[in-house]
């Protein structure tokens, strides 16, 4: 039987995708573990039983949050995991990524959870509808439902990880060199930066579209930022490129992860909000 050690990460990865809050998939998972500790039954299987509860928590917690996030100060994204060990594995980093997560927002939580534990998880259709409390055939029309609200929101196609991390460190070396037409270059003509501050910290009220607007407003964000003392350093944000500002006491103020695809930057997802980046490791961890 796997212990309470080896389980808590799977579990924490289905809370993780279905909530994109850190803290409310940590809260979730020790929620499951009390309740099996609880429990005045025999479990066959600690892990099933498990998953199921982390997966029913789960969906209770995301439909309060939802209207948390329709009355959200500006827009919300998901809290992100920098260099996370969770997101080293290949095999999962795709259903981790902030694009991914952003997509996610259009699926009803039965969706969401049906999408994640079908898709994701490999789950089979009995598994999945006894934890989602459905027929076998309502959760293939649920995930049906799912796919195309996905489909919706991809609008190219994804490209190999080198190149990704090539297109990554053009860009920038781009933006760090204050050099708005080579940052155009690498920016899609409809590239978006989509900004998360949460009514704690500066950030654009609704999404900045267009390559030239884009450049401009990241190279003026960064001048300031280095005016200020901040430094920076590139990582993997979610499995994807991206970058993590420190104010001059070494606390991460502002994580952007990029988007690629066709060759380019199509869209950039920055958390400035500090509540959404407790949990990254402040510069030299």
């Amino acid at each position: 039987m796997e212990s309470e050690q080896e389980l808590r990460p799977y579990l924490f990865a289905i809370a993780y995708r279905m909530l994109g809050s850190v803290a409310d998939a940590e809260d979730v998972v020790q929620e499951a573990f009390l309740r099996f500790h609880a429990a005045d039954v025999e479990v066959e299987s600690p892990k099933a039983y498990l998953a199921t509860v982390t997966t029913r928590l789960a969906i209770d917690e995301l439909r309060s949050a939802r209207h948390r996030r329709e009355v959200y100060p500006g827009q919300w994204l998901p809290e992100p995991l920098v260099e996370d060990e969770q997101v080293r594995h290949a095999e999962t980093a795709d259903s981790l990524s902030m694009t991914f997560l952003h997509l996610l927002e259009k699926l009803s939580p039965v969706e969401r959870a049906v999408f994640l534990l079908r898709e994701v998880f490999d789950y089979e259709y009995d598994e999945v509808a006894r934890i989602v409390g459905k027929s076998e055939a309502n959760c293939r029309q649920i995930l049906a439902r799912a796919h195309a609200h996905i489909r919706e929101g991809r609008r190219r196609f994804d490209v190999s990880r080198e190149e990704r991390e090539e297109v990554a460190q053009r860009f920038l070396a781009a933006w760090e060199e204050g050099d708005t037409a080579a940052l155009v270059e690498w920016l899609a003509p409809d590239a978006t930066v989509y900004g998360d501050g949460g009514g704690n910290a500066p950030s654009v009220p609704v999404p900045l579209v267009g390559s030239g607007r884009v450049a401009k407003a990241l190279i003026g964000w960064g001048g300031k930022a280095r005016d200020r003392g901040f430094t920076h350093r590139s990582t993997d944000v979610n499995g994807e490129p991206g970058v993590v500002f420190y104010d001059p006491d070494g606390r991460a103020t502002w994580v952007a992860a990029l988007e690629i695809a066709d060759g380019v930057v199509v869209a950039v997802r920055s958390v400035l909000n500090p509540d959404k980046l407790t949990h990254v490791p402040p510069s030299g961890a």
